[in-house]
């Protein structure tokens, strides 16, 4: 995948707006893929990704969390936890975008946590998947922005 054009996706936002990959060109997006809102794990990588004010504060970086979660239950998780950022919902048709990135887990039926960074002009230039219970660490984010970005 790292190298190859990001595949395509039009999911719905906390807000009922749809949001398409195609319409964040110009700018790089870290989609980060979670299995489901109220998990803690998951929680704890939001609470995370929240506070990480040198990822969310840059201009140059758009970052978009990705669950096949209803819209419903992600506007909850994003309202208990104040998160303002983008939280998209894969839920119907069911993973098709976790499927698209290859982080569908079809006997669970959730997004693994996989988590990619496509540069502004919509090539993957790093992605990873953690083992299933196994929060990401937000330097591996870092890392790999600065290097995409500087």
């Amino acid at each position: 995948m790292v190298g190859r054009p990001a595949p395509a996706f039009s999911l719905t936002d906390t807000h009922g707006r749809a949001v398409a990959l195609e319409d964040l060109r110009g700018t790089a997006v870290l989609l980060v893929f979670v299995p489901f809102a109220f998990s803690d794990t998951c929680t704890n990588e939001l609470i995370d990704l929240r506070d990480a004010a040198d990822l969310q504060g840059r201009d140059d970086l758009r970052i978009v969390v990705i669950s096949c979660d209803s819209v419903y239950t992600l506007k909850a998780w994003a309202d208990t936890h104040g998160y303002k950022a983008d939280l998209l919902s894969d839920f119907w048709p069911h993973g098709e975008a976790a499927r698209a990135y290859g982080v569908f887990n079809p006997r669970k039926g959730l997004a693994s946590r996989g988590s990619v960074l496509i540069d502004a002009e919509g090539v993957v230039r790093w992605a990873i998947i953690n083992p299933e219970g196994e929060a990401r660490d937000l330097d591996d984010y870092r890392t790999a922005v600065q290097h995409l970005l500087g």
